[in-house]
């Protein structure tokens, strides 16, 4: 083949668009041409250009990866090159980024079969630092293919929105017919036809925005997102963890599933090496620091590391050096270690050099753009320029070996539930395989090598995805919540097809999956440690472990609420002193009764005296001694209703205070809501009286800790019994306070003398059928509700009905439906059914102990509860001002019990809600999948009808949850082949999941507050603490 004319190659595109010849080419000084190219033999080369157009390039085998690259960019007339690479698969099977430095024919070993992917290499933090519309361009094709293929994830608000900025720049200002016609035919995001309606009320809200704004807006929008440019490598750490490393501008970065767990700032990193298939992390010394100096990492093999090492090698020098390093002089004698070394401009230079000299803008054509703009050309065609002799088009060949990579496809994180699945969700993959016309075909085939997920989004109650915080059930690592989360932990996070064929449930989150999953040998806690054996000793234990949970939820106010909330000028000096003053003592108190249990506890289970019965293997006379001490503390604490009450206050008077309150709830440190934290002190006196009551029924009287037990049991008792009545109260308040939050349409709940009694779906009869509804009982009015397509997680209320004046009656044969029953108010009457017989008996004999409470009581007046039930126009996702609305992180913001009621079809009375409250539950499990073999060792934390799940003790925050709602607890049977001690099954549909405890009496406790969260309440519980029905 005749070598080209560099010349001929550089100009025909400048001609063709009237650029000047030496315009183009990143990385080279104004003036210079392409390096000439080396003489031998040339090899045609493939490169998929990020609108998915193909260009062939003629290039000697002796260039070097930088020609190739630069004849690339100079096709585009690409200033800002230097964000781009081009990457392939080598022969491992891996994606690489071609060397700049090194001969192409060394890198390609087969170029006529390979094909280049044209993409972005390194992702800044803020795409202002991108000057050229045309980079900017390219960049959003990039979010557009990572939309698509399902590695950028996010809820379904942000995905919805991106999606509308796309198609803006596509087909122009909003037209319903065109907008749902080309939807319809082009997909953007995994399973896109549940988001249609969504897509196009953001498009609508994009009138007027050209190109190039919609561009910005795209990318404003991604780079706010976790997964932003994150391209995941497997990983183990020490303990065998399953674990992502990726990079990013910022320094290296630690995930597990898709949930961030830790990064390491260029600024802490010393040095990045490998060994064999460590990866080493080499950190300064920081004496505030709990890491070691070197941390160490297990891939699976050494290309795998050295491809990781040398993607930090360059981002680090991108984004952190001013100038590209200079190459290091040869050894005379011996290499050591790589001579690698990052090639090319920094971030820096690229800026300094657009900024400084003056281009010509340059048009440029927008593929599948029917947008018309005298700025541009628009000819509905590729990206690049016409075929010039060194280049020319080619039809992609979607069998042709090499090409497009399988991609990952993950389910969408919703932003609703952060939660834990089923582990067969991660073995489903999804082969894309595009064509001209923006369709895809999807064929499944497994694999193993990497994590995927099924494109499909189920929003079916029960098989939601969270992330994260909306509709689903998966984590999405989080994860937004209620307010436009989920996920996330994003709870929501990602699903796939169960065992069976079905989807799976709406609570998933990555750490529950089986392809990040932390295996434990079977015997590893048996054969580390010998446990004593006396029941006092496990009783002890969960003193430890729920006092280890309490201290942490004391920080969450007294650190976390206080440097988010509580230093802010917003927040009231007499709200500051009620919560301070209260909890700053506590939390200093119970810091130092923590470090005595321990110290206990490590002395009762030592080796050395596990057998012999001391001084040591007792626990009465250190509680005792501490809740004497604590007594003064709890004096106080009948006014934490007055501390409820006034933060509500100051959240009406100051917008900007309820802000930051919205904002606090939704991190993940804050994983139940708010006001239940400042329960806490009331519900851990409950936690020591249970306790002591435990340790009290098990010592005979003659035992040496009896007394002391004994003693310290008065003691609480005579302080619970005090707080008792003022503790139902508070619940009360908590509930309707939390209530108010998920409520659209209501003034007034919150008043003297109302109490909450049940919540939970009921299918109202109308004209249209039967159709799902959210049932409120109080004790003076019935609300019923229903949600909808609105960025939060709240519920829009439809009517009222006054008890006052209300029968009730069965109605099933009346109307044919089972489980029927008829509310007959004064002004309405409403028939509803139950999903159960059993929830139909507990509605009715609610709602009859309620309809007597109001004959007799001169509560609230129902007319005043709701400003205007007509008016149930939803409020718009997207403010007036046009602002793009990005759902928070996945997996972040407690879920509010009334979303998972109506995704699981339950209720929820008030007295349930409490004894899940006062039945707190901590320490570690081992968990198991239903077709997974090894165990996973998770620190769990049981509270408010959920499971959350940590690493360990020490972490901030739970990775996920599992909301327990509607879950059914047995014990594994003989077919099941779970061949162990103290181990129960939580399932729910065809969600299983296995959990082993260390001993029999951790057993049971696990069994027993899991009941009390899964089996239903047969007496309600009044404000006045009495038991007022059977």
């Amino acid at each position: 083949m005749a070598e080209p004319d560099p010349d001929t190659i550089s100009s025909g595109a400048g001609q063709r668009l009237g650029a000047p010849e030496t315009l183009g080419i990143s990385t080279l000084d104004p003036g210079h041409r392409p390096p000439a190219m080396p003489p031998g033999r040339h090899v045609t080369v493939r490169v998929r250009m990020l609108d998915d157009t193909e260009e062939l390039f003629d290039i000697s085998q002796k260039a070097s990866g930088k020609v190739l690259f630069d004849l690339v960019c100079s096709h585009m007339n690409l200033i800002e090159g230097d964000y781009f690479g081009l990457e392939f698969q080598n022969q491992q099977k891996m994606m690489v980024w071609l060397d700049h430095i090194k001969p192409i024919i060394k890198q390609l070993r087969r170029p006529k079969h390979t094909i280049l992917r044209f993409s972005v290499k390194f992702f800044p933090p803020d795409h202002a630092q991108l000057l050229e519309e045309l980079t900017r361009y390219l960049f959003a094709l990039q979010i557009k293919q990572d939309l698509f293929c399902g590695r950028l994830t996010c809820n379904d608000t942000s995905a919805a929105l991106m999606v509308s900025y796309i198609i803006q720049s596509e087909i122009g200002d909003f037209e319903e017919s065109q907008c749902r016609s080309h939807l319809l035919n082009n997909n953007y995001i995994p399973d896109q036809m549940p988001l249609i309606d969504k897509i196009m009320e953001f498009h609508s809200k994009n009138i007027g925005q050209t190109p190039a704004e919609s561009d910005c807006h795209l990318l404003e929008v991604a780079r706010r997102l976790e997964m932003y440019g994150i391209r995941l490598h497997p990983a183990k750490d020490r303990e065998g963890t399953k674990l992502s490393l990726t990079v990013a501008h910022t320094g290296v970065l630690v995930f597990q599933g898709h949930t961030k767990i830790n990064a390491f700032n260029w600024s802490k990193v010393r040095k990045l090496s490998f060994k064999r298939k460590r990866f080493l992390i080499k950190l300064r010394p920081d004496l505030n620091s709990s890491y070691q100096d070197t941390l160490e990492f297990l891939m699976p093999s050494r290309d795998c590391c050295k491809v990781f090492w040398k993607i930090c090698v360059e981002y680090h020098a991108f984004f952190r050096l001013f100038e590209e390093p200079k190459p290091k002089p040869k050894p005379v004698l011996f290499s050591r270690g790589s001579s690698f070394r990052f090639s090319g401009r920094t971030q820096k230079q690229v800026i300094e050099y657009v900024k400084e000299s003056e281009f010509k803008k340059i048009p440029f054509e927008r593929k599948h753009s029917r947008v018309q703009y005298s700025s541009r050309v628009q000819h509905n065609s590729r990206l690049s320029p016409l075929p010039s002799p060194s280049h020319r088009e080619v039809p992609t060949d979607s069998g042709a070996p090499g090409d497009r990579i399988d991609s990952p496809r993950r389910h969408w994180k919703e932003s609703v539930l952060v939660s834990a699945e089923d582990p067969a969700a991660s073995r489903a993959r999804m082969s894309p395989s595009h064509q001209r016309n923006g369709h895809e075909e999807r064929t499944g085939s497994v694999s193993r090598t990497e994590e995927t997920r099924s494109p499909t989004r189920q929003t079916h109650p029960e098989h939601l995805n969270t992330g994260v915080v909306s509709n689903s059930p998966h984590l999405s690592a989080s994860s937004g919540h209620s307010h436009g989360m989920v996920n996330g932990q994003k709870l929501l996070d990602l699903c796939s097809h169960s065992p069976d064929g079905r989807l799976p449930s709406p609570l998933t989150s990555p750490l529950l999956n089986d392809a990040c999953s932390v295996r434990t040998d079977d015997e590893d806690e048996v054969r580390r440690k010998r446990f004593p054996t006396d029941r006092a000793y496990f009783i002890a234990k969960e003193l430890l472990t729920t006092e280890r949970t309490y201290v942490k939820d004391l920080e969450v106010v007294t650190v976390s609420f206080q440097s988010a909330v509580g230093q802010d000028e917003a927040t009231p000096d007499s709200l500051k002193d009620a919560i301070f003053s209260t909890f700053e003592p506590l939390h200093k108190f119970h810091t130092g009764f923590l470090r005595e249990v321990e110290q206990r506890l490590a002395l009762w289970e030592g080796r050395s005296n596990a057998h012999i019965k001391g001084d040591y293997q007792r626990i009465g006379d250190v509680l005792l001694k501490n809740l004497q001490g604590l007594k003064p503390l709890t004096a106080n604490l009948s006014k934490q209703s007055e501390i409820l009450l006034e933060l509500e206050k100051a959240c009406k008077a100051s917008r900007r205070l309820e802000g930051l309150c919205r904002d606090f709830e939704l991190q993940k440190v804050c994983y139940i809501p708010l006001n239940v934290f400042i329960l806490r002190p009331l519900h851990r006196l409950i936690h020591y009286k249970q306790i002591l009551e435990r340790l009290c029924k098990h010592y005979p009287a003659t035992h040496v800790d009896f007394r002391d037990c004994r003693a310290a049991l008065a003691d609480v008792s005579e302080v619970v019994d005090q707080l008792q009545g003022s503790l139902i109260k508070m619940e009360n308040l908590q509930k309707l306070l939390e209530l108010k939050k998920d409520l659209i349409g209501v003034d007034n709940l919150v008043v003297p003398g109302r109490e909450f009694i049940r919540l939970g779906c009921l299918s109202k009869l109308s004209g249209k059928g039967l159709q799902q509804r959210m049932f409120f009982l109080f004790d003076d009015v019935i609300l019923y509700t229903s949600r909808g397509m609105t960025a939060t997680n709240q519920f829009k209320v439809h009517g009222q009905l006054p008890l006052h004046g209300m029968t009730i009656r069965e109605s099933e044969d009346e109307w044919g439906v089972p489980h029927a029953f008829t509310l007959v108010g004064q002004r309405q009457s409403v028939v509803v059914a139950a999903s159960s017989l059993v929830e139909m008996d507990k509605w009715m004999e609610d709602v009859k102990m309620a309809i007597e409470m109001a004959k007799t009581s001169n509560g609230p007046s129902s007319e005043l509860l709701t400003s205007s039930l007509t008016d149930n126009k939803e409020p718009s996702p997207v403010s007036e001002n046009k602002t793009p609305l990005v759902g928070p992180p996945s997996g972040q913001g407690p879920v509010p019990l009334s979303v998972i009621c109506w995704y699981r079809v339950q209720s929820l009375s008030f007295s349930e809600s409490c004894r899940s409250l006062e039945n707190q539950l901590s320490g570690n499990l081992l968990r198991k999948f239903k077709n997974s073999n090894g165990w996973q060792k998770l620190w769990v934390v049981f509270t408010n009808f959920s499971l959350f799940f940590y690493k360990s003790h020490q972490d901030d925050y739970p990775l996920a949850s599992l909301p327990l709602l509607g879950y059914s607890v047995t014990v594994p049977s003989e077919s099941e082949n779970i061949h162990k001690d103290y181990v129960f099954k939580l399932h729910f549909k065809s969600h299983v999941y296995y959990f082993r405890s260390e001993s029999e009496y951790t057993f049971e406790r696990w069994m027993e507050v899991i009941r009390s969260a899964t089996v239903p309440s047969s007496r309600a519980r009044g404000l006045n603490g009495k038991e007022t029905h059977a």
